[in-house]
């Protein structure tokens, strides 16, 4: 088959000419799609089903369901929930109201990005999904238990699709090296993309013919694709799910005191564009909740890190949380503090929530003694031996935090 001879009626670009058109074809998680699964089954079986699919980009989301909706003859629609509404969603759904009634086929309304929906769009799916007018197959790159709502997610299969193992990004591309004519790619070139496209098929094969058509006489090298390429992908929004996969992960190294880990999601971070002050919040977070008291100048230095980034900002302030979150990260470890508040806690709201004992009162007012506010109090510098209860009496011997 040759490229630019199908390009020059259609301009498909590579990706949509290797789109796999069969279950069959399609390479993910074999436990979720391989063989004899569930899914892939009932793709077999020519069923319908309203599903959500949530993954990374490249991934497959709109390849399978395009897939489902082909197996079973059914009209296909698609859609981005970036540029459509309520408005036009009605138009559609009346449209296959009628379609089944007249021609008895279904319809597929494939819904791109369903996370930027709002509860009032996701709303006007539930009654024509209870009742089978419509199948949704909803994409997102988001987590769908924070970004759709409990009963749209009641009525959708949720399918969660992982980036692509490096062997299939190795077979795509070996695909689109076949398709693409008179080409040249040695295996760092291909090792370099599949690198690159990190779990992205589409990713992979738009290098590759980028590479291809920017290439003299058809020969890619690494050299040319790193020209090409400017920066590796990360695959992480920051403002989507993996904000705070990123950010968990980071804290989680801290706590562990592995300085190597959290440097890594730092710099991630930080090359995603993560709010530097976000950053600095998760260092305060950690010196007090994890370092502690076992060393009380990690908090003086999260705080000093902190004002940095207020001051500075990146790139210079990146040093400043660079040695910051080395220093934590070594620093000894200790919850005791808050975990003895939090016990403290527990009990004042289980029932034992006591008055203060006359003698700790406030006595710095007129009349206070008159009320026994303050007698029996030993000022403790007067006598630092004296032994005296600042707890109530019913917890006199109750110990909080451990010596």
């Amino acid at each position: 088959m040759d490229l630019f001879s199908i390009s020059q009626t259609r301009d498909l670009p590579l990706a949509e000419l290797l789109r796999p058109k069969s279950i069959n074809d399609f390479l993910t998680d074999k436990e979720l799609l391989g063989e004899g699964s569930p899914i892939f089954q009932l793709i077999k079986k020519n069923q319908l089903f309203s599903v959500i699919f949530w993954g990374p980009p490249g991934t497959g989301k709109t390849t399978l369901a395009r897939i489902i909706a082909n197996n079973a003859n059914a009209e296909f629609v698609e859609l981005s929930a970036i540029n459509s509404g309520v408005k036009e969603l009605r138009i559609i759904i009346d449209e296959a109201k009628k379609r089944l009634k007249f021609e008895n086929r279904k319809t597929v309304i494939f819904l791109d990005e369903i996370h930027h929906y709002n509860k009032t769009q996701q709303d006007s799916f539930l009654h024509d999904l209870e009742n089978g007018s419509i199948y949704l197959i909803g994409a997102t790159t988001e987590n769908p238990s924070f970004q759709i709502i409990p009963a749209l997610l009641s009525r959708l299969l949720l399918i969660r699709l992982k980036p692509l193992r490096k062997e299939y990004i190795f077979s795509i591309i070996q695909k689109g090296i076949k398709l693409l004519n008179d080409i040249k790619i040695n295996e760092e070139a291909i090792e370099f993309i599949i690198n690159y496209a990190n779990g992205d098929a589409r990713s992979a094969l738009n290098l590759l013919e980028l590479a291809f058509k920017a290439s003299n006489e058809g020969e890619i090298n690494s050299i040319l694709l790193e020209k090409l390429s400017q920066q590796s992908r990360l695959n992480y929004e920051k403002g989507g799910d993996g904000h705070y996969d990123h950010a968990s992960a980071y804290q989680k190294s801290l706590r562990g005191s592995d300085a190597n880990a959290a440097l890594y999601w730092l710099a991630k971070m930080i090359i995603a564009g993560e709010d530097p002050r976000f950053i600095a919040r998760r260092l305060l977070v950690v010196a007090s909740e994890d370092v502690g008291l076992a060393d009380p100048i990690a908090l003086l230095i999260a705080n000093a890190t902190f004002d940095a980034v207020e001051r500075l900002g990146l790139p210079e302030a990146r040093i400043h949380l660079a040695h910051t979150t080395a220093y934590i990260a070594k620093a000894p470890k200790s919850n005791k503090a808050y975990k003895a508040l939090d016990k403290a806690m527990f009990d004042i709201q289980n029932g034992k929530n006591y008055p203060v004992p006359f003698h700790l009162k406030d006595s710095h007012y007129k009349d206070a003694s008159k009320y026994g506010h303050g007698i029996n109090y030993v000022y403790t510098h007067d006598q630092p031996d004296f032994q005296q209860e600042f707890l109530p009496k019913e917890l006199k011997d109750i110990k909080y935090l451990d010596e």
